[in-house]
């Protein structure tokens, strides 16, 4: 289904973009061009085709799920200017 020029100008009008007669032409071309190929696309039978996960089948490498940062709690603490229950305290920002 090919975009008239006026609706091109009313895309542009809703997005608020300034658009002039030219530009509304070149972007009508290039809209209706996504469109036929979007329906090319559309026509193409995928009955018994699984969906991939990637276009190039590669598979993920996955590390173990493993700690690798030490404990600096304490550290942090100690900076913090107040502290409780091992809480951060902070002055009251909303009466």
């Amino acid at each position: 289904m090919p975009l008239a020029l006026e609706e091109v100008r009313r895309i542009a009008e809703l997005a608020r973009i300034g658009i002039s007669d030219a530009e509304a032409g070149a972007v009508q071309a290039q809209l209706n061009d996504i469109f036929g190929l979007i329906g090319q696309m559309q026509k193409i039978d995928t009955d018994g085709i699984e969906p991939m996960p990637h276009a190039q089948e590669s598979a993920l490498r996955l590390r173990e799920d493993a700690v690798t940062e030490r404990d600096q709690r304490e550290q942090f603490h100690a900076l913090a200017p107040q502290v409780q229950a091992g809480l951060y305290l902070v002055p009251k920002v909303i009466e």
